[in-house]
């Protein structure tokens, strides 16, 4: 039976969000931001595994004791680098299968509506392509040319990526499988590499990526909404 495994890497610094910490320590609501992020996929039914991803160096992370959570700490320079890492460690201790479905979620998006991930499950868990939560681009895009605009660039059929992308462990260790990590901006970017064409399933705008320091005000009411 294949399984559906989060896999949430947990290792960045958080350089642009400048509170001195990652950003995946601040503390929001009582809670961390990770903690927060946790407890979406260890609340949710259809979620066997959850696997979070940390630095080999980490003395902060803490978390209660749950049965679905395994901590990996095999993070490395890059968000990719540790997907990579923590998928080739689920695999080689037998705690994924190539069959299984790899949910890779930021760690800084603590606000994922349960209706989306059970939306992106639903749509994407039997294909073998997989897929991501996604939503169309709604403003409008200017190219850049110095400081000026040099374009506007027509905005029909772009979507702007979110997370989990959702993969078969064995198509994404594959995909992920690459000497050069460098041109990987996603897991569906690694995916796309190999010709293959992930589905697009409608995200939500309030599964936003804390990023910078006036995201942390809408974070925090998006989290008071849900209590």
């Amino acid at each position: 039976m294949r399984r559906n495994i989060a896999l949430i890497p947990a290792a960045g610094v958080g350089e642009r969000f400048g509170a001195g910490k990652p950003k995946q320590y601040v503390e929001i609501a009582g809670k961390t931001v990770l903690q927060h992020t946790l407890a979406i996929f260890l609340n949710c039914a259809v979620i066997d595994k959850v696997a979070v991803v940390l630095s080999p160096d980490d003395a902060v992370f803490q978390t209660g004791m749950h049965d679905k959570l395994h901590v990996l700490k095999v993070g490395g320079q890059t968000r990719a680098e540790s997907v990579r890492n923590g998928l080739a460690a689920l695999l080689q201790a037998g705690l994924a299968a190539e069959t299984d479905n790899i949910l890779v979620h930021d760690a800084a998006r603590c606000c994922l509506p349960q209706e989306a991930l059970m939306r992106l499950i639903e749509t994407a868990g039997g294909c073998e392509a997989g897929g991501i939560l996604a939503v169309p681009v709604a403003d409008t895009l200017k190219r850049a040319e110095g400081k000026a605009i040099g374009a506007t660039v027509p905005r029909s059929g772009l979507w702007q990526a979110q997370t989990p992308q959702l993969f078969r462990a064995g198509l994404l260790y594959k995909a992920l499988a690459v000497p050069d990590l460098g041109a990987v901006t996603d897991e569906a970017s690694a995916v796309e590499m190999l010709g293959v064409h992930p589905l697009l399933v409608l995200g939500d705008t309030r599964n936003l990526k804390l990023t910078l320091p006036q995201d942390e005000y809408i974070v925090r009411l998006l989290l008071q909404q849900a209590d």
